[in-house]
């Protein structure tokens, strides 16, 4: 089959989180299993957009309400990623640092409904552009949500109406909403079609995407429960649209996250895992100040409430100050009153706490490799991909049991457990768990054995592949 990703991240074009990985790996293994899989995102003005190959091959224009905004469409020409990556070059919109915040402010962009309705378009105009279209279309986000509304019901794409379109949510919290007053600025469509185009009184991407798309998926199963229950207003759409849907627990690229060949950490495994642990936390040791016989505790990630980020300083400070000892270093970028108080953190708490305040791919992988525990303490986690690279590189997730996290953390206190869990989204019960993990660094053996067996858990792609290609052929 023929299959074209269309998505606002990429990993390694573009990726400011899970979105990225997935529309990164995906295809690459849906391509190994015999398909053929392609992925469009827009042309960020990021470092590896900018050092990579291209070649230019079409162009157009898209009407955003009384302009024609020129759009292009550039094809790698690289051989390294498994699957061909198309950028879609809308000058005035896209050709930015950021991928939706400004780098500098920390803020988002004020125009992000005109930026994705003409991405959307440009996609679409694209797609009738080609002698052999996809089979299907598959869509991931609010970014992308309009699309399955715009091929039924806008006569600019009616032609494209006999492609499925899959809608994956890989998260529920953004919907990329706006008001009536700017419906003006999407392509002519349907009178008729204004219910699908509408939720609570606004134009709502997400909640059109679900209404219109031929199958609904999630990252997790876990997660399509969760929505059920709690998605921002959608969960009588979602529980009515239950039987399309399917919950799908995301993989990972394990040729990208391999201890034994990651060209990005400076210590690579080769079967004695207390070393490989003790080497690499060496290298960080270079870059923060921690201590070299204090258990590591790591944070990974965006720095939003969404991500729990916002109970680390309290539960930091309160588990230091009841007498734990282990050492701590968040790596992130986002809100900049938690960058104010990270900072802040890594004057009082010298060698206990420090911080990065960045987005660094090969620093991550290094953490990763040279952590005791990654900590996860969520709001929301639609599926989690940072506890399966923890899991690679013998790192202990602590996480709070959301989502994707309950589908793949048990607790040490279980069978076959694999991390430490806590429920309730507290300090209290963030700072118990730090406590809990501690306890277990200080047993060399039994931390051993858990590293050993969590290195061999199985999350590659193979197996979300086929559930996908499943769903795919079922058209």
């Amino acid at each position: 089959m023929n299959i074209l990703h269309i998505a606002a991240e990429c990993y390694p074009a573009a990726k400011a989180g899970g979105l990225g990985d997935v529309v990164g790996a995906l295809p690459k293994y849906l391509n190994q299993a015999g398909h053929k899989a392609a992925v469009l995102i827009p042309g960020y003005r990021q470092k590896w957009i900018i050092n990579q190959p291209f070649e230019h091959i079409w162009s157009g224009l898209v009407r955003l309400g009384d302009i024609k905004i020129p759009v292009h469409i550039r094809r790698h020409t690289g051989d390294s990623l498994g699957f061909e990556l198309l950028i879609a070059d809308i000058p005035g919109l896209f050709d930015r640092e950021g991928i939706y915040t400004d780098p500098q402010s920390g803020f988002g962009y004020s125009d992000e409904t005109e930026r994705y309705i003409v991405f959307q378009q440009c996609a679409l105009q694209y797609i009738q552009s080609l002698d052999q279209k996809p089979n299907v279309i598959h869509c991931h986000d609010h970014h992308t949500g309009l699309i399955p509304f715009m091929v039924k019901h806008c006569p600019e794409f009616r032609n494209l109406s006999h492609i499925p379109a899959i809608f994956t949510i890989h998260n529920g919290v953004y919907h990329g909403s706006f008001g009536w007053s700017k419906a003006w600025i999407l392509p002519w469509y349907d009178a008729d079609a204004n219910g699908l185009l509408d939720w609570a009184g606004n134009i709502n991407p997400l909640a059109c995407g679900i209404k219109c798309c031929w199958k609904l998926t999630t990252v997790s199963p876990g997660y399509l429960l969760e929505l059920l229950a709690s998605s921002n207003g959608l969960e009588w759409l979602i529980r009515n649209e239950l039987p399309k849907s399917q919950g799908i627990l995301n993989g990972i690229d394990t040729q990208v996250w391999d201890p034994e060949s990651d060209p990005l950490i400076e210590n690579r495994f080769y079967n004695d895992i207390s070393r490989f642990k003790s080497d690499n936390k060496a290298v960080l040791r270079k870059r923060f100040d921690i201590h070299a016989d204090q258990p590591l505790i790591t944070f990974i990630g965006r720095l939003v409430a969404e991500k729990g980020a916002d109970l680390l300083p309290d539960a930091i400070a309160k588990f230091l100050h009841e007498g734990g000892k282990a050492s701590f270093v968040v790596l992130g970028t986002g809100d900049p009153n938690l960058k104010d108080a990270f900072l802040t953190m890594k004057h009082h708490f010298t060698s206990w706490f420090d911080t990065s305040i960045e987005y660094n791919e090969a620093l991550s992988h290094q953490l990763y490799a040279g952590s005791d525990f990654l900590v996860m303490p969520s709001r929301v986690e639609p599926c989690g991909l940072n506890q399966l690279y923890a899991f690679r590189y013998g790192t202990i997730p602590i996480v709070r049991a959301t989502g994707g996290l309950a589908d793949t953390v048990t607790d040490v206190s279980q069978p076959n457990g694999n991390g430490i869990r806590f429920d309730h989204f507290s300090v209290d019960a963030l700072a118990a768990s730090f406590h809990r993990a501690t306890a277990v660094y200080h047993h060399p053996e039994a931390m051993n054995q858990l590293r050993a067996h969590n290195m061999s858990l199985d999350y590659s792609w193979e197996k979300a592949a086929n559930s996908y290609i499943h769903i795919y052929q079922s058209t």
